[in-house]
């Protein structure tokens, strides 16, 4: 397959006449303060464009617009708001080949995860549009002779961090349901994906007709995350990344008493049960470890495998990895791309070195070529190896066997992640009763642990986020607004002093 997308060409929804070297200030497309850096291609090393960089004067200036954007926003009427994000959704679905392109070059996707991205995006945004009409508070009883109600009101201004993954998909959840609920937004996506997490999120909703100044892109680094955090103006924080950043982040949230949501890392373990059928299993199993070159947060990391079949298990997933051809997406056709950068492939490439010399077998894979890592089998992990008991972020499939449920339990527990499980059984209840013994934030039984829609509650428990929720209507209501306490007397209280 080749992808025709020239990134100079002009006239297109994403040409880089308008945002090339800008970021994305109280309705126009201007300079950022830092700068400008390159977008590079992972597959190829080219460099597709130049990204504007923000500084933390830029998100002082963006935030202060964002303040006063919203009322406006918030007061209109609720049809108007739900019209601009059917309108975004649409814009989506209409540009969704020129969009894919840019997925495909910039963020190192295989096209059919690009265009489930885009199928997730397109949704969240007709999910966000039934919001402003939802009901937003309840008639609370009183002792008193008047009216009581509880009413759910905007936060004001939200600020989104978004990672280099899936960019479309953890920009989108956020920043669709927080501006149908009558919020303004800064966004800030990872520099790497500048285009896909950034700039085409913001065309589409100036497109919308998303009135100015309700949504910022503020392009750039941990200073300028640091300062959306800080900020008087922000007073929520969605953020997606990793653990060891989401800890940061909350930290200096709530320094600031500002709510933070955090959709941190995690490392998702696989139960293949003893009546589980093992080619099925391996199905599922290649899925969740090695879409997207293992660069997703659900990637099943730890697979936990019968001793009755463990064996087979590990001989036909390695066949399995061996078989599997990796590559440029852009323009071959390909099951895995490329790593995002030389950092994260070293690191993926340390984690598994680690973990062969702590007493690891390399079944298959665990080797690269430039960015392009082989879809890599470990098997009889030590359950402290490196590569086992920390989330990898690359295509590495640890296995280890238990002879029992409850030692299939203990081994799954010990991690200190919590986002996502899957069980594989004959007898699904089986697995939905194994499943209430293991703390995780989503529960897959008979499917790999990679899984999105964007009506359902998403996030984790432990090391992967703070039990917060976004997606989902009640979900989206409680990340997004505030509730307020409202009284009415027909006429005034009368008190004793």
């Amino acid at each position: 397959m080749t992808l025709t997308m020239d990134p100079a060409t002009t006239g297109q929804f994403l040409d880089p006449n308008i945002w090339a070297g800008k970021i994305y200030l109280n309705g126009e497309w201007v300079p950022g303060s830092g700068g400008d850096i390159p977008i590079v291609e992972p597959a190829t090393g080219e460099e597709l464009g130049r990204a504007g960089m923000a500084t933390p004067a830029d998100v002082t200036r963006a935030a202060a617009g964002a303040a006063a954007a919203q009322k406006a926003w918030a007061a209109s009427p609720h049809a108007v708001r739900a019209g601009v994000l059917r309108k975004a959704a649409a814009l989506l679905e209409q540009h969704a080949e020129e969009i894919m392109d840019w997925n495909v070059r910039e963020v190192g996707s295989v096209p059919p995860l690009a265009a489930f991205a885009l199928h997730v995006g397109a949704q969240e945004c007709y999910e966000a549009s039934a919001l402003p009409s939802h009901p937003l508070g309840q008639i609370l009883s009183s002792e008193e002779p008047r009216i009581s109600i509880a009413q759910r009101v905007p936060v004001g201004v939200v600020g989104v961090v978004s990672p280099f993954n899936v960019p479309i998909i953890l920009g989108i959840r956020a920043v669709a349901p927080a501006l149908a609920l009558g919020n303004a937004v800064l966004l800030k996506p990872d520099p790497r994906t500048a285009v896909t997490g950034g700039v085409m999120l913001t065309r589409i909703f100036e497109e919308a007709g998303l009135p100015a100044g309700v949504l910022q892109l503020v392009t750039g680094g941990a200073d300028v995350g640091e300062a959306m955090v800080v900020d008087p103006n922000v007073r929520v924080i969605a953020f997606t990344g990793s653990t060891r950043a989401g800890r940061s982040v909350g930290e200096l949230a709530g320094k600031h008493l500002k709510r933070a949501h955090l959709e941190l890392g995690g490392n998702s373990a696989f139960l293949v049960l003893d009546d589980a059928d093992v080619d099925q299993a391996v199905n599922l199993a290649t899925w969740g470890s090695f879409l997207h070159q293992g660069q997703i947060c659900m990637t099943v990391g730890r697979h936990l495998v019968h001793e009755s079949l463990f064996e087979e298990y590990v001989a036909k997933l390695a066949a399995k990895a061996d078989s599997m051809a990796v590559g440029n997406p852009a323009t071959e056709h390909v099951h895995l791309g490329p790593i995002i950068d030389a950092n994260q492939r070293d690191r993926v490439h340390r984690l598994v070195t680690e973990s062969i010399a702590a007493g690891a077998e390399l079944k298959a894979g665990g080797t690269y070529d430039g960015l392009f890592y082989r879809p890599t089998v470990l098997a009889n992990s030590p359950l402290d190896a490196p590569a086992f008991c920390e989330e990898v972020f690359g295509p590495v499939a640890s296995v280890v066997k238990f002879s029992t449920d409850d030692e299939a339990i203990a081994i799954a527990t010990a991690s200190e992640y919590g986002l996502s499980l899957g069980i594989v059984t004959a007898d699904a209840l089986r697995g939905y009763e194994l499943a209430q013994r293991i703390p995780s934030g989503i529960v897959h039984v008979n499917d790999q642990t990679v899984n999105d829609e964007a009506n359902t509650p998403f996030g984790g428990v432990g090391a992967s986020g703070t039990g917060s929720r976004q997606g989902g209507a009640e979900a989206n209501i409680e990340a997004f607004t505030e509730t307020r306490w409202i009284t009415m007397r027909r006429t005034p209280a009368s008190y004793p002093f």
